[in-house]
C-alpha cells in the first residue's frame, strides 16, 4: 500500500481524508496551523503532522513518500510544492489555482522539471458525474460545434469575505478558473481569444465585466459572458449536431434536442458526488492509479493562465 501525504489540513484537507480513506491507500496529514492539524487528527484518528511542510521533511528524513496532495492556502500552493519536489517527491496532486498568478506557476514548472517530477491541477469539475455523461454524449453526436460559459460570480458575498487583497485581485485565476476550465476540457483548448472588458469592484479594480469569444485549436468557435455587478451563476453550454448540452448548476446535466425548446434533464448516477465531495473520490482514484488523461498538467496549464489574462 502506497504512501502519500495530504498538505494541509484545512477544509479541502478534510475532504480528501474522507475520500482517502475510502481508498486502498496509507496517508499522513500535514498542516501548518496547530488548531487545524489536531481537530483533523481527533475527528478522523489519523496521524497529522503539525509545524508544516518543511518539518515534516526535516523529521522524515529517508522516508518521503513519491506522491502528494497539495491543498495548503492559495498564497503557499506554490511554496509548499516546490519543497515537495526539492525534498524528492515525484508526483504531485496540487489544488487549483496552484498559486497567485502566472509567476508562481511558472516557478512550479520549472521545479518540476528541474526535478524531473510531475504536477497536476486538481480541477475536480473535470471529475463530476454530469461532465462525464456529458463527454460521453459528446463522442456518440459526432463531437462538439460550438460552446459558450458565464462565470459571473457575486460581488456582494466575495467582498466582505476575510481573505486576503491579493486573492480577491486574482480572483478570475483563483475562482473563476474553475468554469474556465471545464469549458474548454468539454469544448477544446483555445488558440484564440478575443476579450473585452468594462467596469471595477473595489476589491477587483481591473474589471468586473467581462465578455468575448474566440476559437479552438480544432476550429470550434465559442463565446463568454461574465458580469460580477448583476446577477447570474456559472454555466458551460456545449452544442453538437443533435443537441445542446447545459451544465447549471455544473453538478446536473440538461438537454434541448435539436427541433424542440424543451430543457430535459438527464438521469446520472451521481452517488459519489453525493457521497464526498463532488469530483473528488474519481479525482483521487485516478491520481493514485497513474491515470492522468483528465488532469491538466503544470505545462498545458502555464499556457492557460496565459490566456485568462486576456480576458
Amino acid at each position: 500500500m502506497e504512501n502519500l501525504w495530504i498538505v494541509g489540513a484545512g477544509n479541502m484537507g478534510q475532504e480528501y481524508v474522507k475520500v482517502l480513506k475510502s481508498l486502498p491507500v496509507d496517508f499522513s496529514v500535514i498542516g501548518r496551523g496547530y488548531k487545524s492539524a489536531n481537530d483533523l487528527k481527533e475527528k478522523y484518528d489519523i496521524s497529522v503532522v503539525c509545524g508544516g511542510v518543511k518539518k515534516a521533511i526535516e523529521e522524515t528524513k529517508n522516508n518521503i513518500p513519491t506522491r502528494a496532495i497539495v491543498c495548503s492556502t492559495i498564497d503557499t500552493l506554490a511554496e509548499c510544492t516546490i519543497e515537495l519536489f526539492n525534498a524528492g517527491i515525484k508526483y504531485i496532486l496540487l489544488e487549483k489555482p496552484g498559486g497567485l498568478n502566472l509567476q508562481e506557476i511558472s516557478e512550479i514548472k520549472k521545479s518540476a522539471e528541474k526535478n524531473d517530477a510531475e504536477v497536476y491541477i486538481a480541477y475536480n469539475r473535470r471529475f463530476y458525474s454530469s461532465v462525464i455523461e456529458a463527454q460521453k454524449i459528446i463522442e456518440e453526436d459526432g463531437g462538439v460545434t460550438s460552446f459558450q460559459f458565464d462565470f459571473t460570480e457575486w460581488s456582494h458575498y466575495i467582498e466582505p469575505l476575510n481573505i486576503s487583497s491579493e486573492i480577491k485581485q486574482s480572483w478570475l485565476l483563483c475562482n473563476s478558473s474553475h468554469v474556465l476550465d471545464l469549458a474548454f476540457f468539454l469544448g477544446g483548448k483555445p488558440k484564440e481569444i478575443k476579450g473585452f472588458s468594462a467596469g471595477a469592484l473595489s476589491w477587483h479594480p481591473r474589471a468586473s465585466v467581462f465578455c468575448g469569444a474566440g476559437y479552438t485549436t480544432n476550429e470550434i468557435p465559442f463565446s463568454y459572458h461574465a458580469n460580477w455587478e448583476s446577477a447570474g451563476r456559472w454555466s458551460v453550454e456545449i452544442c453538437t449536431s443533435k443537441r445542446k448540452l447545459i451544465l447549471r448548476p455544473l453538478e446536473e446535466l440538461h438537454e434541448i434536442l435539436r427541433g424542440s425548446v424543451a430543457i430535459q434533464k438527464r438521469d446520472v448516477d451521481n452517488s459519489l458526488d453525493v457521497k464526498f465531495k463532488p469530483g473528488l473520490f474519481l479525482q483521487c482514484e485516478a491520481f493514485l492509479n497513474n491515470d492522468f488523461e483528465r488532469f491538466i498538467s503544470i505545462s498545458d496549464f502555464v499556457e492557460m493562465v496565459k490566456l485568462y489574462e486576456d480576458l
